[in-house]
Formats: C-alpha cells, structure tokens, sequence
C-alpha cells in the first residue's frame, strides 16, 4: 500500500482525530492507537446508543486497521512507553484540547527533543491560539459558528443543521492531507512539519464556493431567503427538492426550455426565458406543481430521455440496495464477536482496489504486548507495567499469539 512503512502514533480521540488516522491507516500506515487505560472516550458513547455486542457504532466507525495500546499519559513509568514509541514514529496526531498535551510532558519542543524529525500534527476545535482556543469544538457548535446551518435553512423557515457530522469527518479528511503533505516534505528535505487543522476551518472550507460567492457579490442574509424546495441561495432554478406521488427528487442545472418539454408542462413553457436566479421563487414554485403528478418512475423516464440531471432521494435503507454503491464496494461486511455490521469503507480505490481490513482493535489495549514487545519490553517488565496500570492490555501473549 502507499504508506507501507510509516509509522503513526495517534493519541486521538471522539471523530476528526481517530478519521483523520483511519485515512492513513487505510493507505497502509502503522497506526497505533494510544488509549487511556479505561479505553477511549468513543468506546464509552455511541449515537443512538449503538452498540455491536458491546463494541461502540462511534468506535466503529473510524478506528479500523489501527492496532491499540493503553497507557496512563498521567503516569511516569506509561509517559516512558509513549516516548519510546514517539522515538521511532513519523508522525504523531493529538486532539487533545490546546495545552493539554504538553501538560502531560509532550510540548513540540520535547517531542523535537526525542525525535527530530517528527510530523507532530495537531486537530481542534478553534485552533491553538486566539480567543476561542480554549473553547470545546464540537461538530454542531462550528456548524453553527461558520454559518453552515444558517445558509442550510433560511430567514423564514429557521436555521437547519446538517444531519451527520460533516465538519468533523471534512476536518479528519483536512488533518490527513496535511500529513501526507508534511511526509512529502520531509522525504525532499529531510525535516519534520508541524501540521494543525481545526472544525472552525474545516467548517468554512466545505462552505468556499457560497463564501466567495456571498462576498464578492456584496450579499446581505437576505439573499437566503427562498422557496423551500431551493437547496441553496446561490444556484438558480430549479437546482433543488421536488415531489413525486412516491416520494422526492432532486433536480440540478438544466435548459429551462428542455425541462418544459420533458414534463410538457406549459406553465414552465410561459417563463422559459426569465432570468432563473433572480426568478427563482416563481420558477421553483412551478416546477413543484408540474413534479408533482408523476411517481419517481415516470419522473426520472421523462427526465432522463431529455438528458436532464436528476437524482432520487434515498433514504439511508435504500443505500445497500443500491447498484452503483455495491458496484463501488462502499460498504464492507464484518464480523463483530459473532455479529454482522456494515462499515463505510476508505473512500478512495488505489490501483483499482479498495484498502483492505488488516485489523480491528475491539478490545482496549488488544495490542499491547505486540506493540511493546516491539519497542524492546521483555515479557516480564510488561506483566509489570501492566500490574501497576501503566499499561492496560486486554489479552495475555499467548492468547494473542493463538489469536494470529
């Protein structure tokens, strides 16, 4: 794989951090995951409090091919262990909150002290400076603070969130090119990079487009406001939600004219020619009449004999049936303590093949002896650091070796 023979220590935890390493970890990096000895926080919550036979749906979703190794950072004998593992890393990822990191004896200065050159790559909320620093970041909270769910809704209609944690996979996504630019980097120079992304940024970078776009065009929030089944300010008519008999649709950009003759719908025929954006309302207004009539069979036939861009809304139960995503492998079926899920895959094909599963850490600690065993620990002194809780492992070796 493209990062076979990279090493990445993450002491990550909730989303952007752990997708952020699970990108890498996909395109072949050692990613060991550094817990606390009671287990990562996204181990303990899950959303709609999913759980697989135990194991969190949260934790699920972005710790895949990731070995896992539990120390106490608070504990000197386990801080020994997390340097030892610094010291033959290439990149080190934290989203602790800003400070809190070099409080437990890993400021960029130490961690330059130990290895160089290290790619020490940092996600937050804020950023590590100014005046919101110290304030928690959360998917929602920067949804709000960038302004993304004011243009999702509307003045009239109310703000409207997003319905996933966009922000913090997009800033997982950000965290992770700025690794792979800092590892080119030090392949050309030699030197090591500090990396830092935060939710604030990855917030108003899904939002460029309609940014540059309501700046430059001297737009005031009054230009939000629009006919409800318009998906966004700045496109004109009809890109948008329109209904059929069972169910919804989306339309994109098309020939106004074209679009008339495909739903042979004089209304649309008498304002063909107005300007779209400006018209908007009106247009929408119409279209949703004319849609409205046919079931989404009938809708997408007339549309797609006209070429006309058009797209069924699914529901998340329509997705597994769906043949472009299993011809597209987006989903992976797999075995938790004797129970199948699906997991999203790595996004990205690689020489035409989806990444593989190599490893799913389910337990806290599972590799433990494997990964200290590696760093130079007889078994003797890991049955010590164990018994003092400076580490946690789940299995004992031989357990581990009868289970590879």
């Amino acid at each position: 794989m493209l990062l076979n023979g990279i090493r990445i220590i993450s002491f990550c935890h909730f989303l952007q951090g752990p997708a952020g390493a699970q990108y890498l970890a996909d395109m072949g990096a050692d990613v060991i995951k550094v817990e606390p000895i009671d287990g990562a926080h996204e181990r303990r919550w899950s959303g709609a409090d999913v759980f697989v036979e135990g194991i969190s749906g949260f934790y699920l979703c972005a710790n895949r091919n990731k070995r896992s190794i539990g120390i106490d950072l608070k504990s000197e004998a386990g801080r020994e262990v997390a340097r030892r593992l610094i010291a033959g890393a290439d990149v080190v990822m934290e989203n602790f909150r800003p400070g809190v990191f070099s409080k437990l004896g890993f400021s960029e200065a130490e961690l330059r002290a130990i290895n160089p050159k290290l790619i020490f790559a940092s996600a937050s909320g804020f950023g590590s400076t100014g005046p919101m620093a110290q304030k928690p970041g959360q998917d929602i909270l920067v949804q709000a603070r960038s302004g993304l769910i004011s243009v999702t809704g509307t003045p009239n209609g109310g703000p409207t969130p997003v319905g996933a944690a966009i922000v913090d996979q997009h800033g997982g996504a950000l965290l992770a090119i700025g690794i792979l630019g800092a590892l080119v980097r030090r392949l050309r120079e030699g030197v090591g990079t500090r990396v830092e992304a935060s939710l604030l940024n990855a917030g108003l970078d899904l939002q460029g487009e309609a940014l540059v776009n309501f700046f430059a065009g001297g737009m005031t929030r009054d230009i939000l406001q629009r006919e409800s089944n318009l998906a966004t300010w700045f496109h004109a008519a009809p890109y948008g939600v329109y209904p059929t008999t069972d169910g919804h649709v989306v339309i994109s950009l098309c020939d106004a004219s074209v679009l008339a003759e495909a739903l042979d719908c004089d209304a649309l025929r008498e304002i063909a020619g107005v300007d779209r954006y400006r018209e908007r309302d009106e247009y929408a207004r119409r279209l949703c009449a004319a849609t409205a009539p046919f079931s989404r069979d009938e809708l997408g036939e007339r549309l797609d004999s006209h070429a006309i861009w058009w797209a069924p809304i699914h529901f998340y139960d329509d997705l597994l049936s769906d043949p472009q995503i299993q011809h597209a492998e987006v989903f992976r079926e797999v075995t938790v303590r004797g129970r199948t899920v699906h997991l999203v895959n790595h996004p990205n094909r690689y020489d035409g093949a989806v990444p593989e599963l190599r490893v799913l850490a389910l337990e806290i600690g599972e590799h433990t002896h494997e990964i200290m065993g590696e760093l130079g620990y007889d078994a003797a002194e890991i049955d010590r650091l164990v018994a003092a809780r400076a580490v946690a492992a789940s299995r004992q070796p031989q357990a581990l070796a009868e289970a590879v």
